[in-house]
């Protein structure tokens, strides 16, 4: 992490009501609720297709930069270089939230780098920033019942029992964040991966 560098951090969804509650646009929620920890508001950017909230981690904290980018997920990369370029963000300072089906459902994940995993937001964020080694807060959701496609299941909404804990997930992948932010990549994993 760059001192003094502000972070961008990116909720990965898809733009639309029909999309809200879908396990793909779990990254939107996290992103949501950051805005009002830090006091921010979510606003159309100029010249980039992606709603911003700024604010503090703190009492002169951190300056976080909030990103829902409002092209769908395949098309995430371009608004979120143009911002990053903007507030002069380095990469080591960009965090992708985002659905993940490879963690089970109820966990929280953190890393920096490595593979996209069949994302298809996370892929174009690394083609358009020209690199992986930006960190990772990866919202488990498990993989698809039976033989159901996963690109059918990312796109469907949380069953019933999942949405009675899903406020509480959304929760815990803020305080990820903000412990990525505070702390780092690696006390983070070391704090909420035992969890």
């Amino acid at each position: 992490m760059t001192e003094d560098a502000p972070w961008l951090v990116v909720g990965l969804g898809n733009p639309g009501r029909e999309y809200a509650g879908n396990r793909h646009n779990v990254g939107f929620r996290v992103a949501e609720l950051l805005a009002g920890r830090v006091g921010g508001k979510f606003g159309r950017a100029k010249r980039v297709v992606a709603e911003v909230a700024e604010g503090r981690l703190g009492f002169g904290g951190p300056k976080l930069i909030l990103v829902k980018p409002l092209t769908f997920m395949n098309l995430s990369g371009a608004p979120v270089v143009a911002l990053a370029q903007f507030f002069k963000v380095p990469v080591e300072n960009v965090v992708a939230v985002h659905d993940e089906l490879d963690v089970p459902y109820g966990q929280v994940r953190v890393k920096r780098g490595g593979g996209e995993g069949g994302h298809n937001g996370l892929r174009s964020m690394s083609k358009s920033l020209g690199s992986k080694e930006y960190a990772r807060v990866r919202f488990g959701i498990g993989r698809p019942p039976g033989r159901q496609d996963p690109a059918d299941y990312v796109l469907s909404d949380f069953s019933g029992a999942e949405r009675k804990e899903v406020d509480f997930l959304v929760d815990r992948a803020a305080d990820v964040v903000e412990a990525v932010v505070l702390e780092g990549v690696e006390w983070a994993q070391n704090k909420y991966h035992g969890n």
